[in-house]
């Protein structure tokens, strides 16, 4: 398979860290050239270097031969030529392209024509994993599969847990039943046997029946609280989305945004939010707009310094819940280390929303956690898959590979070794990147 990334930025950088890991053929295509020597000093990868919606500068990296072509780039405009050059002069079979501009997003007639199959918006795809984690408080990371009837849950292990220290298979986690898919241990992960153990701080990844979610919390030590509250830093995109949807739940929502203009932007396009003109990081501000008082402090605006700082000042003055936005994956690890409970990466999000669509056709959605160290996927067992009508302990999963659910129907089943797997049945499934191949191989 051969890709082509045009956009060596951020998120066509984590693209092609995840897929030339995987000695998947990337081509990356660029007309900064420092971006370009920035790649090639850490990846093994080939480069391209020129405007990404040049025909020439697309033949010269290959798109005669190319299956994918992901236009990344930080201007939509570029990104959408980039794919009809890609449709109409080499007939890629595929063409997805990064797109902020809602009102090209959101003209499904524009991006037919265009060849463009998905757009994918940085900010909805922030916006929506924001607003899984207000929904589920006690948790650290939340992803959706099944349409949401399955959500795979990171929880971050506090340090009073009396989980600390014991090994799983000494755990009783029966009531309801609870698998760990995978752990972070700061910058490792791990997915476990029966004799791991867990520490402080680790983030465990498990999946939870939508109904069941407030028995797990309890189960696993977590703070099972009604989200009433929410303040948000940055009235951008993102926090525009964010509001909208949290007033359709009629929850009470305070935006602070310190430009003027977008103010009234927000006071004309929202109905029920309280929009405050001024600084997140004022002290004052947040406690005259009672911050202690607060369920959820959203710091999700375009200065992830500014996210930072506000996140520790809300933390300190008594708010329950912090998610911060950071867009460099440099600062994710200082975010975490810091006691913020929830660090979300646009960036990130998009590389990993992109990802599935160069997967196979069994893989129906995934995501990656860990900076992309690991994949949560969800398949589709097919008459030809090698796991179809096995139980669990028929067969070897490839080393470093879990399953974590079964979906047949209207069922969810958390399974064990006697579980049979059937046609048509989908699974949610942990892996190391390292492991991908072969678990595509046995699909």
């Amino acid at each position: 398979m051969r890709v082509i990334i045009v956009g060596a930025g951020e998120v066509g950088f984590q693209l092609a860290r995840f897929l030339s890991a995987e000695h998947i053929d990337v081509v990356v295509v660029d007309k900064n050239k420092k971006k370009l020597k920035k790649i090639s000093e850490v990846l093994d990868v080939a480069l391209t270097e020129g405007e990404g919606g040049s025909p020439s500068v697309l033949k010269q990296a290959g798109a005669d031969e190319a299956d994918i072509l992901l236009a990344v780039t930080d201007m939509d405009e570029t990104n959408m030529i980039a794919c009809l050059v890609a449709k109409v002069m080499f007939q890629i079979p595929r063409n997805v392209a990064r797109i902020r501009n809602l009102e090209y997003f959101s003209n499904d007639i524009l991006l037919q024509s265009l060849g463009i199959n998905p757009a994918i918006s940085p900010e909805i795809e922030a916006a929506k994993a924001v607003i899984r984690l207000i929904e589920v408080p006690f948790a650290a990371d939340v992803d959706d599969f099944e349409n949401g009837k399955v959500k795979i849950i990171g929880f971050r292990i506090p340090s009073d847990s009396q989980l600390i220290g014991k090994a799983f298979k000494a755990l009783n986690l029966k009531k309801p039943k609870i698998l760990i898919g995978a752990i972070q241990r700061g910058n490792k992960i791990i997915i476990p046997s029966g004799n791991d153990t867990l520490k402080k701080n680790d983030i465990i990844y498990l999946p939870v029946r939508m109904e069941e979610l407030d028995l797990v919390c309890n189960s696993i030590g977590g703070i099972s609280m009604l989200v009433k509250r929410v303040m948000i830093l940055g009235g951008g995109r993102i926090g525009f989305y964010v509001a909208k949807t949290l007033e359709e739940q009629n929850l009470s929502v305070k935006i602070i945004e310190k430009d003027t203009e977008r103010c009234k932007f927000l006071l004309k396009s929202l109905n029920k939010s309280v929009i405050l003109h001024g600084d997140g990081s004022d002290q004052k501000l947040l406690e005259e707009e009672n911050i202690q008082d607060m369920d959820v402090f959203a710091a999700i605006s375009n200065n992830e310094e500014l996210n930072i700082m506000a996140s520790i000042l809300a933390k300190s003055l008594g708010v329950k819940k912090v998610i911060t936005i950071v867009n460099k994956t440099d600062y994710l690890p200082l975010a975490n280390n810091l006691g913020i409970e929830a660090v979300l990466s646009p960036r990130l999000i998009t590389a990993s929303t992109i990802l599935k669509y160069v997967r196979s056709e069994n893989i129906l959605s995934l995501t990656t956690v860990a900076e992309g160290k690991a994949e949560i996927m969800e398949v589709k067992v097919k008459e030809s898959s090698a796991l179809a009508g096995k139980t669990l302990y028929d067969f070897e999963l490839p080393k470093k590979t879990l399953i974590g659910a079964i979906i047949r129907e209207n069922d969810v089943i958390i399974p064990s070794g006697e579980d049979k797997i059937l046609q048509n049945d989908k699974l949610i499934i942990f892996t190391l990147r390292e492991s991908i191949k072969q678990v595509e191989k046995l699909l």
